[in-house]
C-alpha cells in the first residue's frame, strides 16, 4: 500500500519573523497594521508573507473577534430550478468577483423554505459562520428582516424595495413596476390587447410588483382580457402553461368571468396574442411549446422574456427580451454589504430599469 501522504505545511508567523529576520511580535504588529515598526519592517514583512502564501487564520480570525471573512448566501426555492436558471449564476458571479477583490468567502446554502433558511441565519449566527448575509428573494410577508434586525447581522436585501421599518439593512433594487409598464407599451403599441403574463413563484415581492404593474397598466388602457398566472419558474412548468392558454384555457386560479371547470383547465379564456414570461428559461420552453401546437412566433403569439441571456439569442426566433448587467448587480450588493462590514451606513440603492431589447419574437398584432 502506498503511504499516506502528509498534507501540506502552512507557513507560519514564526516562518515569516525567521525570513524576514524580525521578531514575531513584530510580524504581528505589521500583518495587522499595527503600529510598532517602521514603515520598511512592515513592507519587508509584508513582502515575505506573499512570497511565502501565508493567510490568516479563519479561526484565529474569531477568536480575535475580527470576523470569519465569510459571507452568506441562502436560497429557498427549488433546488432543481437553479442549475437553468441564468439570473443567479451571473448575480453570485459579480458578488463573487467582489468578495475575491476583499480575500472573503461565500458560504452558500438552499433551503426548502424561508423558515429553513432563518433557522440557517440562526445558526451561522449562533457559531460566528458568517459576518454578514445577502438576502435574495424578498417576499411580500417576509419573516427575515425582522430576524436579521434581533440578531444584529449585517445584510443587504436584494431586490426589495426600501423598507423604512428597517433602517439598518440595506437594499439594491431594480424598478420590476417601470420595466413591466415598458412592456405593456410595447404590446399595446404593437397592437396586443389579450396578454398573458406567465410569473415566476407567487409570494415574492417582485412578482407580486409585476402582477400589479400588469393590472394596473391594463386598466389604464382599457385591455380587459389581460391576466397573470404564477409558476416555480421551471421549462416544465413555462411550457405546460402555455399549452394550456394558448389552447383557450387557464388555471383554475385565473379563471375568468363565465368560465366553466374541467380538468384544471378553464374553458372559455380567450386565446392571448402576447405571452410575457418571468424568465428566459420558461419562454424559450414556450415558444417550443406554441410550435408544437402550430402556432407561428411572432404570426399567432408574440413573446418577450423577463431576462435576457445567451439563451434567447439562440433560439429561432431570438427572443425579445428585457436587458440588465446582473454581474453588476450582484457586485453592488456585495459592495453594500462589505461597506456595511467596514462600518458604513445602511443604504437603499437603485440599479438601473431593464431595458427592453425588441427582436424577432414580438410583432404586429394579426388577431
Amino acid at each position: 500500500m502506498p503511504a499516506k501522504r502528509s498534507p501540506a505545511r502552512r507557513p507560519t508567523m514564526k516562518d515569516i519573523a525567521q525570513r524576514a529576520g524580525v521578531s514575531e511580535s513584530a510580524v504581528s504588529f505589521a500583518l495587522n497594521d499595527r503600529p510598532g515598526v517602521s514603515e520598511i519592517t512592515r513592507d519587508r514583512v509584508r513582502r515575505v508573507a506573499e512570497q511565502l502564501g501565508w493567510r490568516p487564520s479563519t479561526a484565529a480570525r474569531q477568536l480575535s473577534g475580527e470576523g470569519a471573512a465569510t459571507v452568506g448566501l441562502v436560497l429557498a426555492r427549488p433546488a432543481d430550478t437553479l442549475g437553468v436558471d441564468s439570473f443567479f449564476l451571473q448575480l453570485i458571479s459579480g458578488i463573487q468577483e467582489v468578495l475575491a477583490e476583499r480575500h472573503l468567502g461565500l458560504l452558500f446554502q438552499v433551503v426548502e423554505d424561508v423558515d429553513d433558511e432563518c433557522a440557517v441565519y440562526r445558526r451561522w449566527w449562533a457559531e460566528h459562520r458568517v459576518d454578514g448575509v445577502l438576502v435574495v428573494d424578498p417576499r411580500t410577508d417576509d419573516a427575515r428582516p425582522d430576524l436579521l434586525d434581533e440578531l444584529g447581522l449585517p445584510a443587504v436585501v436584494i431586490g426589495g424595495a426600501p423598507d423604512a421599518r428597517h433602517p439598518g439593512l440595506s437594499t439594491v433594487w431594480a424598478d420590476d413596476a417601470g420595466a413591466m409598464a415598458a412592456v405593456v407599451d410595447e404590446l399595446s403599441a404593437l397592437g396586443h390587447r389579450r396578454i398573458v403574463h406567465i410569473a415566476g413563484l407567487p409570494g415574492l415581492a417582485h412578482t407580486e410588483r409585476r402582477i400589479r404593474t400588469l393590472r394596473a397598466e391594463a386598466d389604464r388602457r382599457g385591455l380587459a382580457e389581460v391576466r397573470s398566472v404564477t409558476t416555480d419558474y421551471s421549462d416544465a412548468e413555462g411550457a405546460a402553461v402555455t399549452r394550456r392558454v394558448l389552447q383557450g384555457g387557464v388555471l383554475e386560479s385565473e379563471i375568468p368571468a363565465g368560465g366553466t371547470v374541467e380538468d384544471g383547465v378553464v374553458e372559455g379564456g380567450s386565446r392571448p396574442t402576447a405571452l410575457i414570461y418571468d424568465n428566459d428559461v420558461m419562454a424559450v420552453a414556450g415558444v417550443a411549446a406554441a410550435t408544437e401546437l402550430g402556432f407561428s412566433v411572432p404570426g399567432d403569439v408574440s413573446v418577450v422574456a423577463w431576462e435576457d441571456s445567451a439563451l434567447c439569442r439562440m433560439v429561432k426566433p431570438w427572443l425579445s427580451a428585457l436587458s440588465r448587467d446582473t454581474v453588476e448587480f450582484g457586485r453592488t450588493a456585495a459592495k453594500e454589504l462589505t461597506s456595511l462590514l467596514d462600518g458604513g451606513p445602511a443604504r437603499a440603492v437603485r440599479v438601473p430599469v431593464p431595458r427592453l431589447i425588441s427582436r424577432e419574437s414580438t410583432g404586429p398584432c394579426r388577431a
